[in-house]
């Protein structure tokens, strides 16, 4: 059983930053792959990046590659997701999300969910 906790949202202006938070609790944490997941009102959760168990091959939604950076210390527990020149199409709810095996694009495919926080990007 993992729990995760995502923490770190906020509104920031087009062009800002923000950081992003997922800490878990249980000691197999370092066994999943974890990723992070927006979704816009009204719309299905989208997959924005993910990274495997020991931190290597990071996978990014095109749209984010080069402005958002995910990474991982599993001594902490916590994936961390860093947001440079967000722009307003980057708002929602992120959600962090583990499962075993490696990175999948699709929501249905993890196991464990956090509560979500909430990045709002204004023009």
């Amino acid at each position: 059983q993992v729990q995760l906790v995502e923490s770190g949202g906020g509104m920031v202006q087009d062009g800002g930053s923000l950081g992003l938070s997922c800490t878990a609790s249980g000691r197999t944490f370092s066994r999943y792959a974890v990723s992070w997941f927006r979704q816009a009102p009204g719309e299905e959760r989208i997959f924005v990046a993910g990274i495997i168990s020991n931190g290597g091959e990071p996978d990014y939604q095109d749209s984010v590659k080069g402005r958002f950076t995910i990474s991982r210390d599993n001594d902490k527990n916590t994936v961390y997701l860093q947001m440079n020149s967000l722009k307003p199409e980057d708002t929602g709810a992120y959600y962090c999300a583990a499962r075993l095996y490696g990175v999948r694009p699709w929501a249905h495919e993890y196991d464990y969910w956090g509560q979500g926080t909430q990045v709002t990007v204004s023009s």
